[in-house]
């Protein structure tokens, strides 16, 4: 890989991050998917004393299908209750299989339970903290009086593991980035602005992900 082209990752992959400096939120809402070290960046937080619960959402989506044997909200909240996350500091909505999903049938659980949240952390993998953002800025139905997401967010080699390959992170990266583009108008997302350096490194690694 060219050194060019490992700068263009570099430049996608930070602008897929938010950059939030956390404060304290009333939960954490943890988005299933397919990278169960979302789940300890969220046991971390907890720990940190950064909110008093923590709601673990996901059913089963496109990337684990067939690879958790339960939804993605439980095999996080297993997870995360290895690294010391109490039972009683944590909800599953086992249901969602999207990222619109998340979000609403999130907020029916914390409505049935009678939970309040106008603080909210939102725990997810790297590249996809941009556009839960803009999913949840869009869809959540009441107003927000903050909106923090983060991640285990290291560089882009840093973060490949084993099952998280190169070709896979990187056809995954320009996906989400392409939905940054295309879901506003479908009124999935707010919109977000898109520098022009981060809209030329998306040209230049489009063709590998083709």
């Amino acid at each position: 890989m060219s050194k060019r082209i490992y700068q263009h990752l570099e430049t996608l992959w930070q602008y897929m991050q938010m950059g939030h400096q956390l404060q304290k939120a009333d939960a954490i809402i943890v988005l299933g998917s397919n990278d169960t070290r979302v789940a300890e960046v969220a046991a971390s937080l907890y720990h940190q004393g950064l909110a008093p619960l923590v709601v673990f959402s996901g059913g089963h989506g496109r990337f684990t299908e067939g690879l958790f044997e339960r939804s993605e909200a439980v095999t996080f909240a297993e997870v995360a209750k290895d690294c010391g996350l109490p039972s009683d500091a944590i909800l599953l909505e086992p249901r969602s299989s999207n990222s619109g999903e998340n979000v609403l049938f999130t907020y029916e659980l914390l409505k049935k339970k009678g939970i309040t949240a106008k603080k909210i952390i939102l725990v997810q993998k790297p590249y996809m903290e941009r556009r839960a953002y803009a999913t949840f800025m869009q869809q959540w139905p009441e107003e927000l009086e903050s909106l923090q997401v983060t991640s285990q967010a290291n560089s882009f080699f840093d973060y490949l593991t084993e099952d998280l390959t190169l070709d896979f992170v990187v056809e995954a990266l320009i996906g989400d980035f392409e939905r940054i583009q295309n879901y506003p108008a479908k009124g999935f997302q707010i919109e977000q602005e898109i520098p022009e350096e981060v809209l030329q490194a998306y040209q230049a690694l489009k063709p590998l992900a083709a």
